[in-house]
C-alpha cells in the first residue's frame, strides 16, 4: 500500500507478480491510495492445489474481500493480462465495488477462445499448452523455468529482457521457480478454458456500466491481429481506449506513458 486518496487496486498478470507496478506507484500514490496484490497462485500468495480454485471468479472475490478488509468497499480496479481478466470478472460479479475499470492488453476471454484463429493460436499458444492435463506442462517447464517464462515475457509482442527492470525480473524468477507456482499458473489457464469461458458466455448479454479504459500495446500481438477496442464495444458501455508504445508488456516498456494514461482517465472521473 502507498499514498493517500481514493483507493486504486492494481493487479498483475502472467507470469509476473505485484512487483511489476513498482515503477508506477510513486506517481499514482500522489493522488490515490494504491494497493498492489499478488493473485492467488502467484508471487507470495497461497498456491491452491485444485484447478477450480484458480478461476477468475475466485480471484476476483479474493480481491474484493482484500479491499474490504482494508476499509475500501468501492475502488478503482486496474489489471494487466490475467489481472485484467480478473477485474473484468470483478466488475460483472461485484458492480457495487468497482468504481472504474481499466483493462490492459487483453480481449474478452470468450472472444479470444471462440475466435481463436491460427495466427492467434500461434501467438498465444501458451493458453493451450498450459491447459494440458497435469503434470505434462509442469514437468516440461520445471526442467528450466527461467527459459520458459522468460520466453513468455518476450513472445507476446515486441520486448527484450532489457525492457524489464533487473530487480523486478529477479523477483519474478524467484516466484516462478517455485513448483507450486508453476502448478498454480497452469491451473489458471486450465480454469480459463474449463470454467471461465462458460461464465463469460453466460454474461454475453451484460455490459459493465462503470467508466472503463482499454489500454493496449501498439506493437503487441493482440494489436497486430485484432482491433482490440472493437472487441470490447459490446462489453463496456462507457469505454475509452488508447494504444501505448510497446508490446504486451507495455507497462514495463513505457511506464511513464502508462501512468499518464491512467491518471488522465482517473482524473476525469
Amino acid at each position: 500500500m502507498a499514498g493517500n486518496g481514493p483507493p486504486l487496486l492494481l493487479l498483475h498478470g502472467f507470469p509476473q507478480t505485484r512487483a511489476m507496478w513498482r515503477p508506477l506507484v510513486p506517481a499514482l500514490a500522489e493522488d490515490f491510495t494504491v494497493v498492489t496484490a499478488d493473485l492467488r497462485g502467484y508471487g507470495d500468495s497461497s498456491k491452491p492445489a485444485a484447478m477450480p480454485d484458480m478461476s477468475f471468479r475466485h480471484m476476483a472475490q479474493d480481491m474484493v474481500e482484500l479491499m474490504a478488509s482494508l476499509g475500501h468497499s468501492a475502488f478503482h480496479a486496474v489489471g494487466h493480462d490475467r489481472g485484467a481478466r480478473i477485474v473484468h470478472r470483478m466488475a460483472l460479479d461485484h458492480p457495487h465495488a468497482v468504481q472504474s475499470l481499466t483493462v490492459m492488453d487483453i480481449v474478452p476471454t470468450d472472444y479470444l477462445l471462440t475466435e481463436m484463429t491460427t495466427e492467434i493460436a500461434k501467438a498465444y499458444y501458451h493458453w493451450l499448452f498450459l491447459a494440458q492435463p497435469d503434470p505434462f506442462p509442469e514437468t516440461m517447464i520445471g526442467h528450466d523455468p527461467d527459459a520458459y517464462f522468460e520466453r513468455c515475457l518476450l513472445g507476446f509482442g515486441k520486448a527484450t529482457l532489457d525492457d524489464f527492470n533487473p530487480a523486478l525480473l529477479a523477483e519474478y524468477r524467484t516466484a516462478w521457480r517455485n513448483p507450486d507456482c508453476i502448478r498454480s499458473m497452469c491451473h489458471d489457464y486450465r480454469a480459463a478454458i474449463e470454467i471461465d469461458w462458460a461464465q463469460d458466455r453466460d454474461d454475453l448479454d451484460r455490459k459493465v456500466t462503470c467508466p472503463s479504459l482499454v489500454l493496449y500495446g501498439k506493437e503487441g500481438a493482440m494489436a497486430r491481429l485484432l482491433n482490440v477496442p472493437a472487441t470490447w464495444h459490446d462489453r463496456l458501455s462507457n469505454m475509452q481506449h488508447a494504444a501505448i508504445d510497446g508490446g504486451h508488456f507495455f507497462v514495463d516498456q513505457s511506464p511513464d506513458a502508462t501512468t499518464k494514461a491512467m491518471l488522465e482517465f482517473l482524473g476525469r472521473l
